[in-house]
């Protein structure tokens, strides 16, 4: 709970200051790790209760994305392609296999409830191809 209070009070902070006033000035807006990712990693993943994220979602007015692209990979893969990226601690890359496969199962769980707003791309392909495949499904 402590974790998802903090993401919301981060979130918030993001909508007020940077996505609202960009989307009222007509901007697109490119998040990653949003309104989706928390269900996917605090509530599937991490045991947060489901209700209590609604909560959260409401009482900071967190709209749900137009559009979520899942960029689907296998937990391996998605691991081996981190390891030495990151400076300092990221604690979610320290986390099992085991997990990263809850993570994943849930975002194409989103994805399968929501088809006509998440669209999921093989990111297991080069980088261009992945990016052809979000340009093509918009």
């Amino acid at each position: 709970m402590e974790e998802a209070l903090l993401f919301a009070a981060a979130r918030l902070n993001h909508l007020n200051h940077l996505i609202r006033p960009s989307l009222a000035g007509g901007a697109w807006v490119v998040c990653d790790r949003y309104y989706d990712s928390t269900r996917a990693y605090q509530v599937a993943a991490g045991g947060l209760n489901a209700d209590a994220l609604e909560t959260l979602n409401a009482l900071i007015d967190a709209p749900k994305p137009d559009r979520t692209f899942i960029l689907d990979l296998s937990p391996e893969a998605g691991l081996g392609r981190s390891q030495g990226k990151h400076v300092g601690e990221d604690r979610f890359e320290r986390k099992t296999t085991d997990f990263h496969a809850k993570v994943r199962g849930e975002f194409l769980a989103i994805a399968a409830r929501e088809p006509e707003r998440c669209v999921v791309l093989d990111a297991s392909k080069p980088p261009a191809d992945v990016l052809a495949q979000a340009v093509a499904s918009l």
